[in-house]
């Protein structure tokens, strides 16, 4: 993969210093959990010994690939954690930091309730130390509930709602250990444009840039306290660049507030090709040297600005294309929203590696570790408040709405990822006077600087805003408007929204055909009122890019149907569009030039054959040599060039196309009749298409396609995006098993039903009840997820037919291993969704017995498939004689 590495995440706001004063603990493992309102669950006393034991990030369910319709629950449910702390850690000012619960929820402490938090998308902290039980057993119990509830944002009920409240405690949890002196977290000072750390880059040149920090430190000891602040930035290879310190005198319960500013000699400036990253460490001392707290944040030295007509400038200069990217809903397959930090980054280098630079938030704030890929991998990103198509009049909503846009900033403010924010309710009729507020707030929170609200061009309050969303058609480019312009949401083409018909509604189980639809219409077409990559290419500068509706196939609660226009499945499976999508990225960004023929060779495959590349030209082969033809792709012009064997070279221009790369379509090609002639002449292994990928006339890269033939076993593949499956308990991997022939190559018309095992350090996330185990064969693939334990170590995964039979084809096996994390865990139990670990088989090995019974039936495949062949012989001759 082009832009995988090795993931780190934040943890609770900052990037740990180690050996600082400062402790962070993964409170994730080990919770007991139930769904329905339980009386008294808060009581220390509870006996919740027959409650499900699990480990956050969690969902309340397991759902099926297709949960549309509101067919999630939607309700209490209550989570319990009995843990114990060390004497080195008791004594510090202990705050529990949850990333997100959905709805609304209150915590409680052995008893005592010490926290409630409404809105399902922002972190909150709860105080520990009041109520802490220093030398024994603590209980906390959280309860969440996910049910509709007009008092604070999204609002809407999930009936009437385009996404879903999938629920639970769906981020993570962080116990945080400090002295009495520490640098505040911005979420909890709850100050504007203040708390916690800010970083913010001034000015930049060639050779120096100006960075600006300012630091919140809090004294919560009984008296006044003299320390030092210590500050230092490090650049990506752990360098020092630059440092700072000042002595400071806090008074007993206030906190004060250290500015300072950097000047850095040859920076490294932060973009989508060049995401470099730098680290600001922050380390207080007492008088006599002792290391009282430390915190890290990262940040990327960038200028952002938007000139109106003249587009977006990056560092001073113009943006040298358009800035195209994808929406993104946090939701997967099964699990819901409870996607774990590695999870997080599979996504953002998906997205990456497939074109994507900017990804726009639908509709609510990203995950933290979402967010620190984006900076680290080079994606922009659009942040956006929780809210779609639902305004209240009650004062409470108002002001809640207010709250989350001030502390969306406040979160995401050091971001060098997050280039505009959308603090207005999605779609939503809301009052102007909200429109100029939500406006305001922003600025206020951010009041430097490189800061830019977005909100629709049409929409009430718009004039308070520095950036337009518009679909191309509608922006006016006749200096009639200053600003400029972002399209939130192209590609979708419905009929209406009640039937919801589409062109770009596109399941991977439809195959070919309407997968080619779907990524041709996101490309372009002659259909009037439909923005494509071709029409924002079209435009003028004044017209910054576009983001897809969607990144990925997720569940809605409105309608009964999924939304099926991503770029993949809810499982992260590719579609054709995500390749088309991935050949637009040039070869200078990469130097990953790239070539993939979207046709499968089938029976029912068109004659044309579709070919998506970020290169100059393509050459085809039919049949290892049978028929050659080339064409040749240019920005500006769009050629193709016929050479068949033995004729001479024809060319023909069919229009002129200002998208990066244009896809190519071979006329007429593909017969399944020559195919058909390929086998019976013997010559079925020379049945292939391979596309060669040219650049200044030399090949490149190139992508081969082989007809499917007699399929002969199940092949497993990790998909993991290189990232490694991490042993907390949370992380999970997919897994694709595909019904292959003997050279590997997937036959996608096969719909047999396939069982999983799992052994080792691993479980098999879903069951029969969702459709997860056993599952059927889509398009000739079956997804599976693995989810880790606690434990690193191998994990052996088995793939069979439910139905077996003595031509069946054979078993497959894979064996991935999951790495130790480097978190410190805080729990007394270990959980895991299949409630009892006791009940994992830990034995990785294949046994004797079974590798025996493998290879028995291997040759009795091998004795069986030379029988077809007499059989094949038989058949082939009778059919020639008739």
């Amino acid at each position: 993969m082009v832009y995988a590495q090795e993931p780190e995440f934040s943890k609770a706001g900052f990037w740990e210093v180690k050996n600082s004063g400062r402790d962070v603990f993964n409170f994730n493992v080990g919770w007991r959990f139930t769904k329905g309102d339980v009386k008294g669950a808060e009581a220390t006393n509870f006996d919740d010994s027959n409650w499900a034991l699990v480990n956050t990030p969690h969902g309340l369910e397991y759902n099926s690939s297709e949960v549309s319709g509101s067919s999630n629950y939607q309700g209490p449910a209550w989570y319990r954690k009995h843990f114990k702390l060390d004497k080195n850690t008791v004594n510090k000012i202990l705050k529990l930091h949850f990333e997100a619960v959905m709805g609304k929820c209150k915590v409680w402490l052995n008893g005592v309730q010490i926290g409630e938090h409404y809105g399902g998308y922002l972190p909150f902290t709860v105080k520990l130390n009041d109520h802490l039980i220093k030398d024994g057993d603590n209980v906390l119990a959280v309860w969440a509930d996910n049910s509709d509830d007009a008092s604070y944002p999204p609002g809407k009920p999930q009936n009437r709602l385009d996404f879903t409240y999938f629920g639970g405690i769906y981020r993570d949890v962080w116990l945080v250990a400090t002295h009495h002196v520490y640098v505040t977290n911005p979420n909890e000072a709850n100050k504007v444009a203040g708390g916690g750390v800010f970083i913010h880059t001034q000015k930049i040149s060639e050779t120096a840039a100006t960075v600006f920090t300012k630091v919140d430190i809090r004294n919560d000891f009984s008296k006044t306290t003299k320390i030092k602040a210590n500050l230092r930035i490090l650049n990506k290879k752990g360098e020092e660049v630059a440092k700072a310190s000042q002595n400071v005198t806090l008074s007993k319960g206030k906190s004060s507030v250290v500015t300072k500013t950097f000047n850095i000699s040859n920076p490294k400036l932060w973009a989508p090709w060049s995401p470099d990253l730098y680290r600001l460490e922050v380390v207080l001392t007492a008088a006599n040297g002792e290391k009282l707290d430390g915190v890290a944040t990262k940040f990327g030295i960038r200028i952002i600005d938007f000139k109106g007509e003249d587009g977006l400038y990056l560092n001073n200069k113009a943006y040298p294309r358009k800035l195209m990217g994808v929406n993104r809903h946090q939701d997967h397959g099964y699990v819901g929203y409870a996607i774990s930090n590695n999870g997080q980054w599979r996504d953002a280098v998906l997205l990456k590696n497939g074109g994507s630079d900017v990804i726009r938030a639908a509709h609510y704030p990203a995950d933290p570790a979402f967010m620190d890929a984006c900076d680290a991998l080079g994606l922009f990103y659009i942040n956006a408040t929780p809210g779609w198509q639902f305004w209240s009049d009650i004062p409470l909503f108002e002001k809640r709405v207010y709250e989350d846009i001030a502390q969306m900033v406040r979160r995401d403010r050091n971001y060098a990822s997050v280039i505009m924010w959308e603090p207005i309710l999605n779609e939503t009729k809301y009052p102007e006077h909200f429109a100029k507020k939500a406006h305001d707030i922003v600025h206020e929170e951010y009041p430097y600087q490189g800061a830019f609200t977005v909100c629709d061009k049409r929409a009430g309050g718009q004039e308070h805003y520095d950036v337009l969303y518009s679909h191309d058609n509608n922006a006016k480019f006749d200096g009639s408007e200053k600003r400029s312009y972002f399209c939130r949401e192209f590609g979708d083409n419905v009929d209406d929204f009640n039937a919801q018909n589409s062109t770009s509604r596109t399941a991977r189980g439809w195959g070919e055909r309407a997968q080619l639809i779907q990524a041709k219409y996101y490309a372009f077409t002659d259909a009037d009122d439909y923005t494509t990559w071709e029409t924002l290419y079209n435009t003028p500068r004044q017209f910054v890019g576009g983001t897809l509706w969607h990144a990925f196939d997720h569940q809605r609660g409105y309608n009964p149907d999924p939304f099926f226009g991503g770029l993949t499945d809810v499982f992260r499976q590719k579609k054709y569009s995500y390749h088309m999508f991935e050949s637009q990225r040039d070869v200078s960004d990469t130097n990953e030039p790239m070539v993939f023929i979207a046709h499968e060779m089938t029976p029912f495959s068109d004659s044309d054959v579709t070919v998506f590349t970020n290169c100059e030209e393509v050459r085809l082969t039919l049949f290892e040599g049978e028929k050659i033809i080339q064409k040749k792709v240019n920005k500006s012009v769009y050629k193709h060039i016929l050479t068949p064997q033995g004729q001479p070279n024809i060319t023909k221009i069919v229009g002129e196309k200002a998208m990066p790369h244009p896809y190519v379509v071979f006329k007429d090609i593909y017969d399944f009749f020559d195919l058909k002639g390929m086998h019976r002449a013997r010559k079925k292994h020379n049945a292939s298409i391979v596309a060669e990928g040219l650049i200044d006339g030399k090949v490149v890269t190139s992508f081969t396609r082989v007809s499917g033939k007699h399929p002969t076993k199940l092949k497993l593949s990790l998909e993991s995006q290189n990232i490694p499956l991490v042993a907390d308990g949370s992380d999970f991997v997919l897994v694709v098993v595909s019904m292959v022939d003997e050279k590997g190559n997937t036959k996608r018309l096969h719909e047999n039903t396939v069982k999983f095992e799992v052994f080792g350090e691993g479980e098999i996330i879903g069951d029969a009840s969702i459709e997860a185990n056993p599952k059927r064969l889509s398009w000739g693939t079956a997804p599976l997820l693995v989810r880790s334990t606690t434990k690193a170590g191998k994990i052996r995964i088995k793939a069979s037919l439910v139905h077996q039979g003595i031509n069946s084809p054979l078993p497959g096996e894979l064996v991935i291993e999951s790495v130790l994390s480097k978190d410190v865990f805080i729990n007394s139990e270990i959980g895991s969704e299949n409630n009892s670990l006791a009940s994992l088989n830990r034995n990785v090995k294949v046994s004797s017995e079974d590798e025996l019974k493998n290879k028995i039936r291997q040759l009795e495949k091998e004795l069986i498939n030379m029988k077809l062949k007499i059989e094949e012989k038989n058949q082939k001759e009778s059919d020639e004689n008739r």
